[in-house]
């Protein structure tokens, strides 16, 4: 639920009104109308809700809570965390636990990272808020891991001699943060928001293609793993749309046909992932 903070943060529409005016109805008009179809199929779902959209749009942030869908933390205004510093970055994680906190009555257990960039003071950052797991890497695409703090990994510098980055990939110590992976090949925005300021921007792949290709990996996952996760992320900007509605309606058919399919939130999967997999001390 990113709406106006989307264009403040990442997508380079903080001059535009049409820009602004595109987030206004991601959040009076895109939001509801996802609530509708999960209603329809009753559906609970996770929301990584921005600090920005809480605020600027109180109404429907208290449709989505009430719905008894799951709050988890996306940053105040999209901020990318690799441009701020660690103490910018605290002071938006604690304005938005607290933000969380007062809509829905309950501390937020996820957090989504704008751009899903971490910063090398994310992963602390988070531990020390007491969130047990992230939704912003990509290790491993159907299943969860346990995050490690402090990868290695050298850079190339073409000013230096070619054995100061002749090194591997050094993976660090591991958390009991857990990861539940997102994947850019099953999130709506890239392939049909169109942003002016991207010089290879989408934003008119037809939705069937789309959604055929969703309904591929679903297909794969489901015949090739006894236990996978399939984590589709919406935009009420993009998947707001009728066309996408249609798409995203269609794919909640096929799956529901299938022996063995539930519909989680991200802080079910990650109750019961630890169950089943305890954390690392």
């Amino acid at each position: 639920f990113d709406s106006v903070s989307l264009w403040l943060g990442s997508f380079g529409g903080e001059d535009s009104p049409c820009d602004i005016s595109r987030g206004v109805h991601a959040g009076k008009v895109g939001t509801p109308r996802l609530l509708d179809l999960f209603d329809k199929y009753g559906i609970v779902t996770t929301w990584n809700i921005t600090g920005h959209s809480i605020e600027s749009f109180p109404r429907e942030s208290k449709m989505v809570a009430e719905a008894g869908h799951e709050l988890g933390l996306h940053g105040y205004a999209h901020e990318n965390p690799l441009a701020m510093s660690k103490e910018q970055e605290a002071a938006v994680l604690n304005k938005t636990y607290d933000l969380v906190v007062e809509l829905c009555g309950k501390a937020p257990k996820g957090y989504s990272a704008p751009w899903w960039e971490l910063s090398p003071n994310t992963i602390d950052l988070l531990l020390a808020k007491g969130i047990e797991y992230d939704h912003s890497l990509m290790e491993n695409d159907h299943s969860p891991y346990y995050l490690r703090r402090n990868d290695k990994w050298s850079k190339i510098d073409y000013s230096k001699p070619a054995d100061s980055w002749m090194k591997p990939w050094v993976p660090g110590p591991p958390t009991s943060l857990l990861e539940i992976p997102c994947s850019w090949y099953l999130d709506d925005a890239p392939p049909v928001m169109f942003v002016k300021k991207f010089p290879n921007s989408h934003g008119w792949v037809p939705p069937r293609d789309l959604g055929q290709m969703w309904t591929d990996q679903f297909d794969w996952v489901y015949r090739n793993m006894d236990y996978g996760i399939y984590n589709a992320c919406l935009h009420p900007d993009a998947s707001g749309h009728p066309q996408m509605l249609m798409m995203v309606e269609r794919l909640i058919d096929h799956m529901r046909h299938h022996d063995g399919v539930r519909f989680m939130t991200l802080g079910d999967i990650n109750s019961e992932y630890r169950g089943k997999h305890p954390a690392p001390r």
